[in-house]
């Protein structure tokens, strides 16, 4: 029996989505990495019951957070962004987290900048907060060891690839990071949408983007971009074609990156189907009902779409392009100082 709610949230499930293709479902990804955090700096005295934990959000971390703290006995301050649904922020006034919501902003890189030049502030005026700092502290891999642990005893890693979305990287990059201890050959395809920092593509716009959490208009600290083979660079057409092909083959109700990640996996299935290809559903569906799944008669067929294979981010395209990364380093923009 767990003792908690967030313990139960904490596990994920494993779900055949087809021939060679598993989905890792998890009801809220980030509540893996930061009950793991919390519990760290609790055992080393970083903080302590009644402590107040700091950080700025999209959405899913907040909510991650929150149950953290409850779950430890600490408060809980965020900076939200203008994604924030009525929903969520319900839930965290309920379980006692401060939520500060920026003003809707004309771009990402605008909100983000805002939220981090806010999250100072706060730290400037109350020197006892702790920062999570979610973007950029490692410490966020940390989680991901017994999900790891789940996937080398359900399948074989020898001949296994993860596709799913970079974010700030504890999720992707800490699973690659902890199954190639047992299996080197693990292979890592990395989802981003148009318009991110993170591997080069701020040059490209989506007007219809809001795949919030895996892309950045900032550098992120804990992205290590050696671990990545192959990105893929999704845009909201084909993410929609994915989200709605996934519930209506599958059942899997899943948030718009998985979508994304769901039409990644299926291509990188198609070139290898000697391996199994496991994409990862970070969270449900729930707070993408109007903006995504009430269009579903509008969603083309996810055989309609091909990545346009690109050797330099100089060639990104939408509405999908794909990129051999081959384990490089950042490019400059995105190298975090």
């Amino acid at each position: 029996m767990h003792e908690h709610i967030a313990d139960a949230i904490a596990e994920p499930e494993l779900v055949r989505a087809g021939d060679g293709l598993v989905c890792l479902r998890f009801e809220t990804m980030k509540v893996v990495s930061a009950l793991a955090a919390v519990r760290h700096l609790l055992a080393e005295g970083t903080v302590r019951p009644g402590d107040t934990l700091l950080d700025s959000s999209s959405g899913i971390y907040a909510y991650a957070l929150a149950l953290a703290a409850h779950r430890y006995g600490l408060r809980c301050h965020i900076v939200g962004s203008t994604t924030v649904d009525h929903t969520l922020r319900t839930q965290l006034a309920v379980l006692g987290a401060r939520l500060e919501q920026m003003e809707p902003s004309k771009n990402l890189k605008l909100d983000q900048d805002r939220r981090v030049r806010r999250v100072r502030e706060l730290l400037r005026e109350n020197p006892d907060y702790h920062w999570m700092r979610q973007y950029h502290d490692d410490i966020h891999y940390r989680g991901y060891r017994s999900t790891a642990e789940l996937i080398e005893r359900e399948l074989d890693l020898d001949r296994l690839t993860v596709v799913g979305g970079v974010g700030s990287g504890a999720s992707t990059g800490a699973l690659a990071r902890f199954l190639r201890e047992r299996s080197p050959s693990v292979a890592l395809a990395g989802v981003q949408p148009f318009g991110s920092i993170t591997f080069g593509c701020e040059h490209v716009h989506d007007p219809e983007i809001i795949i919030a959490g895996i892309g950045s208009s900032i550098p992120f600290g804990n992205v290590a971009h050696e671990l990545y083979d192959a990105i893929h660079w999704i845009g909201f057409e084909a993410a929609l074609a994915g989200s709605v092909d996934l519930l209506r083959r599958h059942a899997v109700f899943a948030g718009l990156s998985t979508g994304a990640g769901y039409l990644a996996a299926r291509w990188e299935r198609d070139r290898a189907p000697d391996r199994t290809v496991l994409f990862i559903a970070a969270d449900t569906g729930h707070r993408y009902v109007d903006s995504v799944f009430a269009r579903h008669a509008e969603a083309r067929g996810v055989e309609e779409f091909d990545p346009h294979t690109v050797s330099t981010v100089d060639e990104l395209a939408l509405p999908w392009s794909r990129m051999h990364w081959g384990r490089a380093a950042a490019p400059r923009a995105a190298a975090f100082t």
